[in-house]
Parts: structure tokens; sequence; C-alpha cells
């Protein structure tokens, strides 16, 4: 399967987020009817997008041990959330798992995408040197991040909290996510926060996590999964199947982590000691509770504080936890998710 072409684009840009949505509509050859399509035997086939290579986005391989001989996932990878984000809002998928600060984007620019399930927290991390023993000793450091990205907002945060001013006080070096570890390895920053597997990558050459990136008012959220409204519309009992294979992938997972290690090792060829790294900084989930919802909000509020949002979404539009709080689940879910 060829993936869509990766784009490097930043969320408050909204005619280049416009013209991509065109682009990709343009060209694809899937059909966008929003409905569900007919496999082998009449099964009914749903197309769900995620990320390649990302353990803490891996749960739509999991999806089809939940679902019944009828019904098949086809998962789709990519090789970022804004690509999945378009996939998703130009019908090339029914559903998508991706990072929120994508959705919020799409959202922002007025785009057909609601939240519809947690997946992950987790997966981020401030990492540095060994010399760099905490957030201070920043202070004049080059420190890498992806622009637009929640761990931007992380970062900002962090060091705000900390009495740094992030734009006077160090060097910020805007990097792709999939170019952290090298540039970390080869001299170029001196820490970086990023997502996973970046941080468990340069841990193997001597990192260190220099602060936690998780006690910011934004706390965990990183992952979630998305549909349009057309499809819910269209077709709630497709999207109803999805959440429940949905909730019931993240509760495996986080309670059979060996075993997400090795699919993930298996499906995309992943270091087993990078992958158990990252997986021990995620922690799976599906729910919808009124304080994720809050920490949403609040990464919302930073976002369009840093021009990364045209506009703040409405929660009450965005998020539609109607899906997870009917989903029928077969597995039970660990202590912390009770």
């Amino acid at each position: 399967m060829s993936p869509i072409p990766r784009h490097r684009l930043r969320f408050s840009a909204l005619a280049i987020l416009l013209m991509l949505v065109t682009a990709i509509a343009g060209c694809s050859t899937i059909d966008s009817t929003f409905t569900p399509t007919a496999g082998e035997d009449g099964q009914r086939v749903f197309r769900v997008g995620t990320l390649r290579g990302q353990p803490h986005l891996f749960m739509p391989f999991f999806y089809q041990q939940f679902l019944d001989d009828n019904t098949q996932a086809e998962v789709l990878v990519f090789d970022s959330s804004p690509d999945v984000k378009n996939a998703l809002v130009s019908g090339q998928l029914d559903a998508a798992v991706m990072g929120v600060p994508a959705m919020l984007a799409g959202a922002a620019a007025e785009q057909d995408v609601r939240l519809i399930a947690s997946s992950a927290d987790g997966g981020s991390a401030i990492v540095g040197r060994p010399e760099i023993a905490d957030v201070t000793d920043l202070r004049g450091k080059r420190v890498g991040y992806p622009i637009g990205s929640s761990q931007e907002v992380i970062l900002r945060s962090t060091l705000t909290q900390s009495g740094i001013d992030p734009d006077r006080e160090l060097i910020l070096v805007n990097l792709a996510f999939s170019d952290m570890a090298n540039a970390y390895a080869s001299g170029q920053i001196d820490a970086f926060s990023s997502a996973e597997i970046g941080p468990s990558l340069a841990k193997l050459n001597g990192a260190h996590d220099v602060v936690s990136p998780y006690d910011t008012p934004i706390g965990k959220v990183n992952i979630g999964l998305a549909a349009t409204q057309r499809t819910i519309d269209a077709d709630p009992d497709l999207v109803q199947t999805i959440v429940n294979a949905h909730s019931d992938a993240v509760a495996f997972m986080d309670t059979h982590r060996d075993e997400w290690r090795d699919r993930v090792v298996g499906e995309f060829g992943l270091d087993p000691a990078v992958a158990a790294g990252a997986i021990a900084n995620t922690w799976p989930r599906a729910d919808l509770s009124g304080e994720y919802v809050s920490q949403v909000d609040a990464l919302a509020r930073e976002m369009f504080a840093l021009d990364q949002l045209p506009a703040q979404p409405e929660m009450s539009t965005f998020v539609d936890n109607t899906f997870v709080e009917s989903a029928s689940t077969t597995v039970e879910p660990a202590e912390d998710q009770k």
C-alpha cells in the first residue's frame, strides 16, 4: 500500500490545510460515500487510519480480534497525524487514530472532525544529555521540538512554569518527529520534546528524562479516535461497532503489554527495546471523562494562544461521547481505568 505523501504544515495555516484536503480528495481512488464496503462473502469492511511505526497508535491492529466474523477492519497507515486527519475528512476513512492536536486543527478550520473516544495518554518525553540535570539546565541549550504539536505546548508550558522564557533563554530548533533522535545523536541539539519513539531511541544514545512532560494543564492527553459527523449521521451502528472494538483493544493492550510490544515489533520491525520503552511511556484508554475533555480544552487554548489554531473549537461540538458511553466491551480494563 502506497502511503499518502507526508505534509509538513503549521496548524494555523488555514489555506494550506484546505489545499491539502482538496488535493487528497482529488487524487483519491477510494469511494467517499461514508459507508462501509463489502468484503469477501458479504463481510462488512470499514477503514481505519493510524500512523506507521508508532506503538502508542497501534490500537487498530487489535480491532479484528474483537469483531464478529461478518465485520472486517482494514487498517491504513500514514506518516503523520495531519495526513490521517486529511484522509478522514476527505472520505478515505471511516475512523482514525491520531494526535488530538491534528483533530483540533481540523475542527478549528471548520473541517468535519469529531473526537469519539480517547486512545492513549502519554507517549511524550522531554529528554536531554546526561549533563542536563533538570529543566533549569536547558537555559542556553539547543532544544528540538515539532512545531504545532502537543509536545511544543508541553515544552513551552513546562519551561514557563519553571520561570524560563522559551523564546529568549534557549535555542528552539523546529524538527520533524522522525528527525529528533538523529539530531540528538549527531549533536545538532542538546535536548528535545517529542513523541515516541524518538525519546526511546535517544535513550539508547545516552539521553535521559530531563523533566516530566505531564505536569501541565493538558496532563497526558495525546492520542484519540476520530470520525466525521457525516459518518456518524449516515451509519451510527458502524461507529458504535468501531468504538466497541476500540474500547476492547485499548483494554487488552493495557493488560497485555508484552503482546503489544511483540505485535508492534512484528508489524514495523522496531527494535524490541525501543518498542518496550515507548510502551512503558503510554497509557491506553478509551473514555471521554470530564477531566479528559477539560485537558483537551486546555490544549486547544494553548494551541490558540500560540497561533497554532485559527480559532478555539467548541468542546460540546468537537467531542461526541455518545458512543464510548454506550460501548459494549468484553475485556476487563486495568485497575487504574475502572
